[in-house]
């Protein structure tokens, strides 16, 4: 059989259909059903038979999404628009070192050629990206230990002043290792000034209390940034209210006398790396959704702790995230979850067709690879073509929350 583009072009999209076919029936656990159903209903031999096939059919899939094109999946179309995603580059003038469990090795200094790497390929695209994400830890907390704070984040913003497109910053943990609050929203780290203002709807005006805002990079798409140490004891002054409150929240959760130390614990997301949401901003988030439910935009909400255990070490989470969760699950306008802090990179699709994406960090990835992405959006999709570590994905929208333009 000669196979012609057209052809190819459409057996990609069966073979995409047939793995997330799969990936939905494992995520409800409906591939261990069948086979017990197998064991009940069959010889041992064709059960073993059966099982042979099945787990040649899953190696074969698993082939074919290694080889899965997100430009051939694009039908020809032309995005409306897109916009990059670059997580946790911590940079330090320092030579290499290695993560706390000494476990992988971390690239500092590297780190900064990394990000003008990412910034060349960013202005070269035909079509430069609308804005770029940056998902928090811009600079390492070692800066700090140095006193070299500032001078390090002004060499990484000067960095990013070469970029075609306007950044959207949000604050991680090594921001607040290396400044406070205070310091933070008077800094060029407070990308707020960006944000869209729906005058006809004062209550989606986020509060002072807590850094989040949302935007407009395109008709019918809003973006949310979040602030997941609203609730948190980094940052903020010790002997405030609001620190002893954090802190009682955290201690309730984590009786180790190390309290960056998971171990024991049930609820191992309340280390004091992590920080949470508090009830303000988590009501305004619901008042942003409900006002974009209403005119039918689609939503990415931007964070730099995750939210979903699927997506993410159980341990990377933020303190409270069922409660964020609840809010986000509660809206039909939410398609997707982006995130930082891992390192490692993660990804699922919960029940409600949200698509959690957690970017692999720069800070460890060698000098050889990148760390990067852009994602270009269309009416039923978003497509992330990923640089280095971080792999291409293909995010459906749910069928009711596809555009008609």
């Amino acid at each position: 059989m000669r196979f012609t583009p057209r052809v190819v072009k459409e057996s990609r999209v069966v073979r995409l259909q047939a793995i997330q076919k799969r990936d939905r029936l494992i995520s409800a656990g409906c591939s261990s059903t069948k086979r017990k159903d197998w064991a009940c209903l069959s010889t041992p031999e064709w059960r073993s038979a059966m099982e042979s096939r099945v787990a040649y059919l899953e190696a074969c899939l698993e082939v074919m999404a290694d080889e899965l094109d997100p430009d051939a999946l694009a039908d020809g179309s032309e995005p409306l628009f897109s916009f990059g995603v670059i997580a946790d580059i911590q940079y330090a003038d320092l030579e290499d070192g290695f993560n706390y469990q000494r476990s992988r090795r971390r690239y500092y200094r590297h780190s900064l050629v990394h990000l003008q790497g990412a910034i060349e390929d960013w202005n070269k695209e035909r079509s430069p990206p609308s804005c770029v994400l940056q998902l928090g830890d811009i600079i390492d907390g070692y800066n700090a230990q140095y006193k070299v704070s500032e001078k390090s984040l002004e060499l990484v913003m000067d960095t990013f002043k070469m970029l075609k497109a306007p950044v959207h910053h949000t604050w991680g943990n090594h921001e607040f290792y290396n400044f406070n609050r205070d310091f933070l929203a008077n800094s060029k780290l407070n990308s707020k000034f960006l944000e869209d203002r729906i005058v006809q709807h004062p209550e989606t005006t986020p509060s002072e209390n807590y850094y989040a805002y949302h935007f407009v990079p395109f008709p019918k798409f809003r973006f949310v940034l979040l602030d997941s140490y609203d609730l948190s004891v980094l940052g903020i002054d010790q002997s405030s209210p609001k620190y002893e409150r954090c802190m009682k929240m955290l201690r309730e959760h984590n009786p180790n006398v190390e309290l960056n130390s998971p171990q024991g614990l049930s609820e191992p997301q309340y280390v004091q790396f992590n920080g949470g949401f508090s009830q303000e901003q988590l009501n305004w988030l619901n008042e942003v959704l409900t006002f974009s439910d209403l005119n039918q935009e689609k939503v990415v909400i931007v964070s730099h702790l995750p939210i979903y255990p699927e997506a993410s070490d159980s341990v990377c989470l933020a303190w409270n995230y069922m409660d964020a969760l609840s809010i986000i699950w509660s809206h039909k306008c939410v398609v997707c979850f982006l995130a930082g802090h891992t390192h490692d990179g993660g990804y699922s699709e919960d029940p409600f067709g949200i698509h959690h994406v957690n970017l692999e960090g720069v800070i460890e990835t060698a000098p050889d690879s990148q760390a990067f992405g852009t994602v270009y959006v269309y009416p039923d999709k978003m497509i992330l073509k990923g640089r280095g570590r971080v792999p291409d994905r293909i995010m459906n929208y749910r069928r009711e929350q596809a555009l008609c333009f």
